[in-house]
């Protein structure tokens, strides 16, 4: 996902929606999130209105309504919303932000150390892997 393409905190939960059970009505949108964020249908219809003209979104007429289909994987959204969260904090380089995770507030859980541990080999094996 490019940048003119990122999403806003408030797209990713409508995105949330969508993914959650595609297609879906504007009206199912607003009944996920409406009571949860307190979002009137207009709002809702603005997001998704917004997410389908960043490409995020596809809508179908349907009758008297819409339908959306997400236009954009959610592992890919959530791989290029990492990298950009990664380049604002720490131009990129994921070594300090695996040691403030790592040192963190509470410690890792065993079940999260095993899965560090499987993910380092393999990405080492990966061509242009730098851990």
């Amino acid at each position: 996902m490019s940048a003119q393409t990122r999403i806003s905190e408030s797209e990713w939960k409508v995105m949330e929606a969508v993914w959650a059970g595609p297609p879906v009505t504007a009206q199912q949108v607003s009944k996920a999130l409406g009571e949860d964020e307190g979002w009137k249908p207009q709002t809702v219809k603005t997001l998704l209105a917004r997410l389908v003209k960043k490409g995020a979104l596809r809508a179908e007429a349907n009758g008297n309504r819409f339908l959306y289909f997400p236009e954009v994987d959610r592992n890919a959204a959530v791989m290029a919303e990492t990298s950009c969260f990664l380049d604002r904090i720490s131009r990129g380089s994921l070594s300090p932000m695996l040691a403030q995770l790592v040192q963190g507030r509470r410690p890792l859980s065993t079940e999260e150390i095993d899965a560090l541990r499987k993910l380092l080999p393999e990405n080492r094996n990966r061509k242009g892997g730098d851990l």
